[in-house]
């Protein structure tokens, strides 16, 4: 399927969901926007995650990963969708006392695995499950995510793979138009 098809046809499942959010809102990040991508609900359609699954999951095959990790909370059911179309297991880490562990698998060993991840703003959470895990004697391949919205900023040791590149503006709460004209925030991220 054509990248601009992708990225239309995945628009239109998020339209439907609500999963496409405007407003004013504080991202996870800590920065401030008048778009959010809440991907929970495009997830919580099971035929659009395996939809998002299957496509990220084909973006991904020819990095020929062991294992698929991804960040709780955000990339559990798109990483286990791309885990399952993949045919490799799939892992998460989750935050205990503010930083990303390994809680309830063994470390993985020496395997080729790619991060999976739900939308991307900065890419610290996908680099810092990548780090823990690579630290664990595992090679980082690659990382996914259904939504890169850091409009290039993110970084990583590979090319990231998206479904959709959406660039929306972002703001530091002293420079936030939305602020100054005294529009409540929401904060629906993670953390």
């Amino acid at each position: 399927m054509p990248e601009k098809l992708k990225e239309t046809s995945l628009l239109s499942m998020m339209k439907e969901t609500g999963a496409f959010l405007e407003g004013h809102f504080r991202l996870t990040s800590g920065l401030h926007s008048g778009h959010y991508m809440q991907c929970a609900l495009l997830l919580s359609v099971p035929r659009y995650a395996e939809h998002a699954g299957r496509e990220l999951a084909a973006c991904l095959a020819s990095l020929n990963p062991g294992a698929v990790f991804a960040p709780a909370l955000g990339g559990l059911i798109i990483g286990h969708e791309v885990a399952r179309h993949l045919d490799v297991p799939f892992y998460f880490a989750e935050r205990e006392n503010g930083a990303m562990k390994l809680r309830r698998f063994p470390k993985p060993g020496p395997i080729r695995f790619v991060v999976v991840e739900d939308v991307i703003t900065t890419g610290g959470s996908a680099l810092e499950v990548g780090n823990l895990i690579q630290a664990a004697g595992a090679h980082w391949v690659g990382t996914g995510c259904i939504v890169d919205r850091s409009g290039g900023k993110a970084t990583f040791p590979h090319p990231l793979h998206s479904l959709w590149q959406a660039t929306f503006p972002t703001y530091t709460a002293e420079e936030c138009p939305l602020c100054r004209e005294g529009i409540p925030i929401e904060k629906p991220g993670s953390r």
